[in-house]
């Protein structure tokens, strides 16, 4: 159908947005490197983003296990989604990986030259032990030509190389996959030999621990020829690095080939799947772990290629459900490879990195969706069960649910009879004992009698178990089941919002492993129990049973430490707070905008400890009429988290009613606890002026208080004095008061009808003026304002009142 006459001129696309410029402030992003050029420039180094992509999680091991290993490659819809905005989104159904105990190394993968992992996946694979690389490719005709400068000469390749590794060392990460699918000259091998060996080299010390793996794609020969395997045509290449991921159109019998090419390095040999199961070897999709089956029998490791296929896909019934349903066929072929906790402090809010709410200490101080992986806890090993059957307890990770931090909690949910109890394992450790005592903090919020309790088992060297439950009361129907019983004491904490019990334990199992931690969910036998009738459907008599009540209840977290003590937090003074780039705008009905980068060190120069920081903002408003002149306070609003210690408020709305913005910075130890925000650092901006093109209009006067005259100009006219009177007060705020009465009370009229006049002028109106014409503008009014002053002045006659504005 033809679109109206009328109608086609309004039909108009709307302007491209401007090229995307690294180095002008705007939210932070993750984004690649695309040219060899801006990689030989270091240009990502002067990037405004820089300094957000810095990994803020260490790995605490560096080693690889020496055994079959599974390495995980993402690739999602050319990367950079949901997980490019590193101060998190507004997606609550983002994508996430949450099996991290199923993992060992994490590949960020897409198909641009330099592929940096977004920190969010590196910060929550390094807190749960898993290493994390980027991904450098060239492909196709553009990827021949880089490849034709890239190895050009052997200096080239060495150059090159370490770019990388400064790159992979500055932002966090630890190392690099290499896929190299272009057709190269026999004559460029050598070079490319030495480009894999250097950067290998390079970051082994720069970087120990870290990994170099290169891609079966290009041959010794310089063909585009994927193996499939691991033979005589790619092992030069796998000699000089850490491992060789091999392309997934592999056969039954390649596995065991390859781990007998690679002899006591059989490990290092990652054989590829498909999820999407292009030509792979199982089919992929629902039938991954066939060929992780073969792999595991074959004794070597595996490389799945994008999981998200889950996702992409929209597989049913929800991706929740989907997810925990594939990822537990990968558990029942290869099994958990990773375990916690394993060190101390151990903490977890079991917080997915999505959701629709976030809260701190129980209370919610935020009700907007958003998703950021970096905000991950450490997450349960949850028994994938299906659709639940009848009269049991559902377990899940839900971020729907009323949380104690952060957006996620467990939720158990189901029908239980009294005087019984259900058990389900949360983690599975490795964490041993020595002569200190453990102490285990832990949140609950329950309905009714639906008591929810741990129980921690222990392993001696000697292979005796030992099973401990912490249960507060009603225990009487585990005396036979456990080895002990301890009831943990409730901790009073006067932030800690209504609904919600934290309680604390404390054992001492010296020389004992902790290997597991279980949920038990349970409902104590009362004296008088509650009966109802069942009306049996043979037509028999109704007879009295106990009735089945539901259960309900919310694990909000889990803290183990050596110490009863929570983190200590520095004082405010201790930090020094700073505010950048600082852009304001004219909003609607006299408001504002702003955008600012705020951030933080303590002014010792030590290095932080702290993983997060929570920032708000309070909107001050202007002071109200008052006799003792004490202005009203604001309301915190939340505005996110940092993992580093900086964050960029991006166009801010500010009423027309505030005077100053206070900025908190929330700071949170790595046992969870967030610090008082009275307490907190903050940076404080006076909202007095809009900035546009670096200058700044004020207004010429205001009235503040009702006795008192303001000159905001007095601050860059240190000493000027009107004549007729005298000043007081501080720099930029003082108050001026007249020695003639009459002259007083003859300026009020003209003066206050000027002042008026003058605090009504909007200042974009402005700015819609040419510069010129702004300043004769100003100048003017200005000049106003002196001219009435003198005249007023010529009339004095003695005296000294102050000039009051009714």
């Amino acid at each position: 159908m033809s679109v109206p006459q009328e109608h086609q001129s309004s039909t108009v696309d709307p302007p491209p947005p401007p090229p995307f410029d690294p180095t002008q402030p705007s939210i932070p992003i993750s984004y690649p490197i695309k040219t060899l050029e801006d990689l030989g420039s270091r240009a990502y180094f002067k990037s405004f983003h820089y300094p957000f992509n810095i990994c803020s999680v260490p790995l605490e091991n560096s080693v690889l296990d020496n055994r079959p290993r599974v390495l995980v490659c993402h690739d999602m819809q050319g990367g950079y989604v949901d997980d490019k905005w590193i101060q998190g989104g507004s997606n609550p159904d983002a994508y996430a990986i949450w099996h991290w105990y199923l993992i060992d190394v994490f590949v960020y993968f897409s198909h641009n030259l330099v592929t940096l992992p977004p920190p969010c996946w590196t910060n929550t694979a390094h807190r749960h032990g898993v290493k994390v690389l980027g991904t450098f490719i060239t492909e196709w005709d553009e990827g021949k030509a880089i490849c034709n400068k890239l190895l050009s000469t052997k200096e080239s390749a060495r150059m090159y190389a370490e770019l990388l590794s400064e790159l992979a060392v500055a932002l966090g990460f630890d190392g690099w996959l290499l896929n190299m699918e272009v057709e190269l000259e026999l004559g460029q091998i050598p070079n490319l030999k030495e480009f894999i060996s250097h950067l290998t080299q390079t970051m082994h010390s720069s970087l120990p621990g870290s990994l170099v793996i290169w891609y079966d794609s290009v041959t010794i020969d310089g063909n585009l020829s994927w193996q499939n395997q691991l033979n005589d045509q790619n092992k030069p290449f796998f000699d000089i690095c850490d491992g060789i991921f091999v392309n997934y159109t592999w056969q039954e019998d390649y596995p065991r080939s390859s781990a007998a090419v690679a002899g006591d390095r059989k490990f290092d040999v990652y054989m590829g799947i498909d999820v999407f199961g292009r030509s792979t070897y199982g089919g992929g999709q629902w039938t991954t772990n066939v060929a992780l089956d073969v792999l595991k029998k074959d004794d070597v490791s595996a490389a799945i290629f994008a999981p998200g296929w889950v996702y992409e896909t929209k597989q049913p019934p929800d991706f929740q459900t989907a997810q925990n349903h594939w990822w537990s066929l990968v558990e029942k072929s290869w099994g958990a490879v990773k375990f916690y906790p394993r060190t101390l402090p151990f903490y977890s809010n079991f917080d997915q990195g999505h959701g629709y709410h976030i809260s701190v200490e129980g209370g919610q101080v935020s009700d907007a969706p958003w998703n950021n992986i970096s905000s991950q806890g450490f997450q349960p090993f949850l028994k994938f069960t299906g659709k639940p059957s009848p009269g049991t307890i559902e377990v899940f990770v839900d971020f729907k649910e009323a949380s104690y931090r952060g957006g996620g909690n467990i939720t158990f949910k189901g029908t239980l009879e009294e005087n019984t109890d259900f058990t389900t394992k949360i983690f599975q450790g490795e964490l041993l004992m020595d002569a200190v005592p453990l102490h285990i903090t832990h949140s609950v919020k329950s309905e009714g009698d639906s008591l929810l309790g741990l129980s921690l088992h222990f392993s001696s060297t000697a292979n005796e178990r030992t099973s401990v439950l912490l249960a507060s009361w009603g225990t009487n129907q585990f005396s036979r089941k456990f080895s002990k019983i301890i009831a943990p004491c409730q901790v009073n904490k006067p932030r800690t919002a209504p609904g919600w019990v934290v309680l604390e334990s404390s054992i001492d199992m010296n020389g004992y492993t902790l290997t597991e931690i279980h949920a038990v969910c349970y409902r104590p036998k009362h004296e008088h129990s509650q009966l109802g009738l069942e009306h049996r459907t043979d037509g028999s008599e109704d007879t009295l049973t106990y009735s089945p009540k539901e259960y309900h209840a919310v694990l909000g977290h889990i803290t183990m430490n050596t110490s009863k003590e929570n983190t200590y937090f520095p004082p405010s003074s201790s930090w020094l707070v700073e505010g950048h780039y600082i852009k304001w705008s004219s909003g609607s009905q006299g408001s504002k905008n702003v955008s600012v980068k705020i951030d933080w060190k303590s002014k010792d120069g030590t290095a932080s400890q702290f993983p997060k920081y929570n920032i708000y903002v309070e909107k001050l408003p202007k002071q109200a009429v008052r006799n003792h002149g004490v202005g009203l306070g604001g309301v915190q609003e939340y505005l996110g988290v940092a993992n580093v210690e900086a964050f960029y408020v991006s166009e801010l709305p500010i009423p027309a009613t505030t005077s100053s913005l206070k900025f908190i910075i929330q700071v949170c130890g790595v046992d969870g606890v967030c610090q008082n925000l009275d307490d907190s650092p903050y940076f404080q901006l006076d909202v007095k002026a809009t900035t546009v093109g670096g200058r700044k209009m004020f207004q010429l006067f205001s009235c503040v208080e009702r006795n008192n005259l303001i000159n905001p100009l007095a601050h860059s006219t240190n000493g000027q004095q009107l004549l007729g009177c005298k000043s007081h007060g501080k720099l930029g705020i003082r108050h001026f008061e007249w020695f003639d009465s009459l002259m007083c009370e003859r300026s009020k009229a003209v003066n206050r009808g000027l002042l008026q006049s003058t605090s009504r002028m909007e200042i974009r109106e402005l700015l819609r003026l040419p510069s010129r014409e702004t300043k004769i503008w100003a100048f003017m009014i200005l000049s106003m304002v002196f001219v009435i002053l003198l005249c007023t002045l010529s009339n004095g006659k003695g005296g000294k009142e102050t000039l009051v504005f009714p």
